[in-house]
């Protein structure tokens, strides 16, 4: 296939002698398939100021409120598709020893594109959960537009990490395993500005992997890792899963 080249030769060198490869999404991955963003322009937080709806506090002030905005972003996430970097990841998955997927999108975009192997740092709004006893509540009609009470009694909540809240550790902790443990790490569509998912290009890199890094622009980590690619990480993704499936002789 001809065109122009969008990576190094280094990088797939890399790839392909690879034996644990690790991948980073951000809002940059499910922008491509129409999910708004947090930060770009026009993003989801321009209506709304974050403090109004994604925190604990305001969830237990006004439940209804917050829980019809979780419900108004499911819908709009059920009308959206994986598109093509969703999919290539899915389908690199299974050209390594060892590939984790670890992602800062809440869509559940990634596991409906075939992936399995999954990190989700900032959970995963097609998830619902007790605040009270933990049970969790993942097949919720989108016709409900007041907050859920459990059969204990407990408010139910969206399964995502809201402002002020910690990452869930045990997730964290793999994530950041792998990126100690990898060969190669990718970054892709990620602003590198939300903390610690930020961090992990550069432990990877300190640990001694090939980092690259997939985006529309540059980001502030950028000068710090060993390749900058830049444009949709659709297309990315794609031919770059096309090279390493046609050097390994994968149908």
């Amino acid at each position: 296939m001809s065109g122009p080249k969008l990576f190094s030769d280094k990088l797939i060198s890399k790839l392909l002698d690879a034996k644990s490869v690790s991948v980073l999404t951000g809002a940059g991955v499910s922008a491509e398939s129409g999910v708004p963003t947090f930060r770009d322009p026009g993003g989801i937080w321009e209506k709304f100021r974050p403090e109004q709806l994604a925190n604990f506090d305001a969830f237990i002030s006004d439940p209804d409120f917050v829980w019809q905005w979780y419900q108004h972003r499911r819908e709009i996430m059920r009308n959206v598709q994986p598109n093509d970097g969703h999919y290539a990841l899915a389908e690199m998955e299974s050209l390594f020893p060892d590939f984790n997927l670890i992602t800062q999108n809440i869509d559940n975009l990634h596991r409906r594109a075939g992936s399995k192997n999954i990190y989700e740092l900032h959970g995963n709004i097609e998830r619902n959960y007790c605040i009270s006893c933990r049970k969790y509540y993942n097949d919720v009609s989108p016709e409900e537009k007041q907050a859920l009470k459990c059969s204990c009694g407990g408010l139910v909540r969206p399964d995502v990490v809201w402002f002020g809240e910690m990452l869930p550790y045990e997730t964290l902790m793999k994530a950041e395993q792998c990126a100690m443990n990898s060969d190669v790490f990718l970054s892709i569509g990620t602003s590198a500005e939300v903390y610690p998912a930020a961090t992990l290009p550069l432990i990877a890199k300190e640990s001694g992997a090939y980092v690259a890094e997939i985006n529309i622009r540059q980001t502030v980590i950028t000068e710090d890792l060993d390749e900058f690619i830049t444009g949709k990480s659709g297309v990315i993704l794609k031919r770059l899963t096309e090279i390493i499936k046609s050097e390994l002789k994968v149908q």
